[in-house]
């Protein structure tokens, strides 16, 4: 079970960085673009949200800092069910963002894969914490 933790740590947190630091302004490169609305690249898309440029950089501010923090429990274990749940949440609401929009199901994917590994993170820290104490 630490494995999977492990891995789906390091896949959340990578997701993210990647998702908020080098993918920003790209649409995906899958031929599906899973950017809300008919957005281009992510700042269209919280636009398209009617979300305005404060929050975006709010938002991708958290993200990473969350990322960041997620990725530091590898060495903190303090870190990880913090930086998972906020994750869960921040999920959550891009989820809620594309039912908001009327996105088609298929640009739920990623949210809803990045929303059950974060939830999936803290139960195996949760468990991880009970056996040991």
């Amino acid at each position: 079970m630490k494995f999977i933790k492990q891995a789906l740590m390091l896949t959340v947190g990578l997701v993210v960085l990647n998702v908020w630091l080098i993918r920003l302004d790209q649409s995906h490169s899958f031929g599906i673009s899973f950017r809300g609305g008919n957005a281009a690249n992510l700042f269209d898309e919280f636009q398209a949200y009617g979300l305005s440029s404060t929050l975006f950089y709010l938002i991708g501010l958290l993200k990473i800092t969350t990322a960041i923090f997620l990725l530091l429990g590898f060495r903190y274990e303090k870190t990880i069910i913090p930086a998972a749940a906020f994750m869960s949440v921040f999920m959550t609401g891009a989820l809620y963002m594309h039912f908001k929009v009327g996105d088609e199901f298929v640009k739920y994917v990623p949210s809803a894969i990045m929303l059950l590994s974060s939830l999936l993170i803290v139960l195996l820290q949760r468990r991880s914490s009970t056996l040991k104490a």
